[in-house]
């Protein structure tokens, strides 16, 4: 793949994580850009990023990668899409696609560049540049939301680069679609995970808790600032979700405390049956 010269725009965990990984797997030149000064100088230290770039620099560069919350990304390409130059290719990490590519990619096309929307399948319980390594791509999902107008050959040097990061899928998806299913893979696990740690048990559980415990309660340590500005933006799928699940517990509220054996053992069938059917389908992509 040809050399670019890459801004990353926001070096928290996913761009921090970004910056790594591009410094580790390809040759592209990675420099960054964050509000945090102190942030900025770590990264250089660590290699993450050849240097910080001020705002009168963002003409210089091939590839722009912003990655910061969905309503400060929307801001920073509002504010700064004139200061990038033509030709260059715009992209995003958001968790929320939604109205932002369309928007995005309007407004990149007045200025004669190219933007992409994507979304690393990535993460940890832990949030922020200290906790950033560029080996937290490997393996993993990452979805890419072109629509009709987007650049075809933006999109191949996108998942060309994704691929390089060590990304083991890449699905291409509408930015709608992208968001109907995040709401039920990702963003409802959140919500159950941070309500689920509310009760007063948690404050005994120590000593008490194995695997099942653990799987539960690992995303409740999440950027509450970050979620909930992703759960808002994306309220109509998640409601959906939520009210799914709210009416599924309930069947299996009322069989305990109908004392309902045989209801109960039919819905834990269901739902050992139905995951079993998940597991094969993943199994079954795979070897295709």
């Amino acid at each position: 793949m040809e050399q670019m010269k890459v801004l990353v725009v926001g070096l928290g965990l996913i761009g921090g994580s970004m910056c790594k990984a591009m410094r580790r797997f390809t040759n592209h030149l990675v420099y960054g850009y964050d509000t945090d000064g102190a942030v900025l100088e770590q990264a250089v230290r660590d290699g993450a990023i050849l240097e910080a770039v001020p705002k009168s620099g963002f003409h210089e560069f091939d590839l722009i990668m912003v990655c910061l919350h969905p309503r400060a990304a929307k801001a920073f390409f509002d504010a700064h899409i004139p200061d990038f130059r033509p030709g260059a290719m715009l992209t995003d990490v958001c968790g929320i696609k939604g109205a932002l590519v369309e928007h995005v990619t309007e407004l990149a096309a007045e200025y004669g560049q190219r933007y992409v929307g994507m979304h690393p399948m990535a993460g940890k319980e832990r949030f922020g540049y200290p906790f950033s390594e560029g080996s937290l791509f490997l393996g993993a999902n990452c979805i890419i939301t072109p629509i009709p107008q987007t650049s075809k050959a933006a999109v191949c040097i996108l998942e060309q680069l994704v691929h390089d990061l060590g990304f083991a899928h890449i699905v291409e998806t509408t930015p709608e679609g992208h968001d109907a299913m995040i709401a039920y893979t990702s963003q409802l696990a959140h919500v159950v995970s941070s309500a689920y740690v509310k009760s007063p048990t948690l404050e005994q559980e120590n000593g008490y808790s194995g695997g099942s415990f653990q799987d539960m309660t690992r995303t409740a340590t999440l950027n509450e600032e970050m979620w909930a500005s992703l759960f808002l933006e994306n309220r109509k799928p998640l409601l959906f979700e939520l009210n799914t699940l709210i009416e599924n517990l309930q069947a299996y509220r009322d069989a305990i405390d109908r004392d309902d054996y045989t209801t109960l053992v039919e819905l834990l069938r269901d739902g050992r049956i139905r995951k079993e059917q998940n597991l094969l389908s993943h199994a079954k992509d795979r070897r295709e």
